[in-house]
């Protein structure tokens, strides 16, 4: 699911594709639902594409966003994103205890709290992709024959 979801440098919030064009992307803002074009010469990312910076080397950001929804037990952070940087680094210390304090800063952490909350709002909150899913169970079910 996460693949769909993207962000686009200089417009707020996050979009899911829609389709694709020749030199565009349409997407449609998943908070105010409204289509738009995407061009090629806009920075556009996929959430899935993300990873954050820990001591051991890299987490993707499903890992993160998975964490922080075991934590608030699938509810909207009850943190404020524009909180100081020490209540932001102490709750994302708690959702991802070993993450890089000199590589991650509260910018990021603000940015990943509000795009969890966005997730949440509009229903978007399965981090898992089915295909994972189906790939998990069928290496448990060989793991259960061996």
């Amino acid at each position: 699911m996460l693949k769909k979801i993207l962000s686009i440098s200089g417009k707020p919030g996050l979009y899911e594709l829609i389709s694709q064009g020749k030199n565009m992307l349409i997407v449609e803002s998943l908070k105010e639902k409204k289509r738009m074009p995407a061009y090629s010469h806009e920075k556009i990312i996929s959430l899935a594409d993300i990873a954050i910076f820990t001591d051991e080397g890299e987490v993707p950001l499903k890992n993160v966003l998975i964490s922080m929804k075991e934590k608030e037990n699938g509810a909207v952070s009850p943190l404020d994103p524009k909180s100081d940087n020490k209540n932001l680094r102490e709750y994302f210390a708690s959702v991802l205890p070993n993450f890089d304090r000199d590589r991650v800063y509260p910018t990021d952490i603000k940015k990943i709290i509000s795009w969890y909350n966005l997730l949440i709002e509009t229903g978007k909150s399965e981090f898992f992709e089915e295909d994972e899913e189906k790939a998990a169970e069928e290496e448990k079910e060989q793991e259960t024959k061996e």
